[in-house]
């Protein structure tokens, strides 16, 4: 079954965002029905981007779909900054450490 991926990027997808999103659709648009990549396109991001988790089942089956899409972006993703999340009061404790 052949549909327009295209219709489904979102105003607020960045870019990166939706090249993703989208790679995955096209690259399972003929097995699935339209409505399934879409959920698991949406799912796929999720955990990707977000870290999102879901059911032991549904990881299993996006990890395999999503097997050769996730190493291309994750070796884009090698000489990108990369966040750090803290703490707050970790974050707060160094702020205010005497300096040596």
């Amino acid at each position: 079954m052949t549909f327009d991926v295209e219709k489904y990027k979102t105003f607020y997808e960045c870019d990166e965002h939706w090249e993703l999103k989208r790679s995955f659709m096209e690259a399972h648009k003929e097995r699935f029905p339209e409505e399934e990549v879409v959920c698991l396109a949406q799912v796929f991001t999720n955990i990707e981007l977000l870290g999102c988790r879901y059911p032991p089942e549904t990881m299993r089956l996006v990890a395999e779909l999503s097997k050769e899409l996730v190493t291309k972006y994750r070796e884009s993703r090698t000489t990108k900054l990369k966040r750090t999340f803290v703490a707050a009061s970790d974050a707060a404790a160094a702020r205010y450490a005497p300096k040596k």
